[in-house]
């Protein structure tokens, strides 16, 4: 089968089509033929060479797939049908014509929505309900900051945060993208971070309350702003490194707060991990999106054969929403 290998290390220009074998379902898994793969920014850094697969996962990158059943392997109990149309959470192995996965991190489209835009769900729609719902316990009235609000985790977080009652600050880099944060993906208040303190706007729309929720993907560069930026009792929650790995914080502003620093992966947790919240995703994302309360945001689309130009459109950060290969 087709698949997007990176020989070596480096830029989007590194990414190949080779011909590599086709995976073969193992018990419990599905396999997929694959229609369209979801880019993430854990792939760019996968093909930096920062963010090597888990251990038994395949070396193609891609965390996310829409596509139809073709096979399964032994003991699948889950009721799926040859040719059904679904979406996956991949450990890896989505940038490629078919895919193996355990059954419970496949799931049947959201109703209304075509099989090729529905590869934009599953890896942000898992991402944003796990850490913000599971982890974070956000709840109704509650005020959270979501950084990068125009990406594909941030419209996603954005979103499902004000479905659920919660009031919403949102960063981006752009006047245009801070526009589009309040007049279309309904954020209360949107910050550019390159002109504006978050911190000020955090503490100007709470009164001095600070944030309960702060969802981040930066890492170490806001640190010190974003527990600056927690009310009593918040929850800093991160999910990236973009801004680097290792940053000092004073403590004593953590204590007085009595706020929590919580660190997250997804693509490493166990197989019943990812199911847990796969069938919330299930329950609580995809009404959502079905009833049009939550939109799907595809930016662009690539043929896989193009992946070094999506790459490069990727890293340039002018998308709003998800970027994706089609096959």
């Amino acid at each position: 089968m087709k698949a997007i290998v990176v020989p070596q290390a480096g830029g989007p220009e590194v990414l190949t089509v080779a011909d590599v074998p086709a995976p073969v379902p193992g018990p419990g898994e599905v396999l997929i033929d694959v229609v369209a793969a979801g880019i993430n920014r854990a792939d760019v850094q996968q093909r930096r060479g920062f963010y090597p697969p888990p251990a038994g996962a395949s070396n193609i990158m891609g965390l996310e797939v829409s596509g139809r059943i073709a096979g399964f392997g032994s003991n699948v109990t889950r009721p799926f049908a040859l040719g059904e149309k679904v979406v996956a959470l991949l450990s890896g192995g989505g940038y490629a014509q078919q895919v193996a996965v355990p059954a419970g991190q496949v799931l049947r489209l959201p109703d209304g929505v075509d099989v090729v835009s529905a590869a934009a769900l599953p890896e942000v729609a898992a991402t944003v309900y796990s850490n913000l719902f599971m982890t974070a316990q956000l709840q109704p009235g509650e005020t959270v900051l979501v950084h990068g609000g125009t990406g594909g985790i941030g419209v996603m977080a954005v979103q499902l945060a004000k479905a659920a009652g919660a009031k919403v600050i949102a960063t981006a880099g752009s006047d245009e993208k801070v526009a589009m944060l309040t007049s279309y993906l309904g954020a209360d208040v949107a910050v550019n971070y390159r002109t504006q303190d978050f911190v000020k706007v955090v503490a100007d729309f709470t009164d001095g309350q600070g944030a309960n929720v702060i969802l981040d993907v930066v890492g170490a560069k806001y640190l010190g702003q974003n527990v600056s930026a927690l009310g009593l009792y918040g929850r800093l929650v991160v999910i990236g490194l973009q801004g680097g790995a290792t940053a000092e914080l004073n403590l004593g502003t953590l204590l007085a707060k009595r706020a929590a620093i919580i660190g997250t992966t997804l693509r490493a947790r166990p197989v019943h991990e990812k199911e847990a919240i796969m069938d919330g995703v299930r329950d609580h994302v995809w009404p959502l999106i079905a009833s049009g309360a939550v939109k799907n945001i595809v930016d662009k689309t690539f043929p896989l054969a193009q992946a070094a130009a999506a790459h490069e459109y990727f890293d340039s950060g002018a998308h709003v929403g998800k970027v994706l290969l089609t096959l």
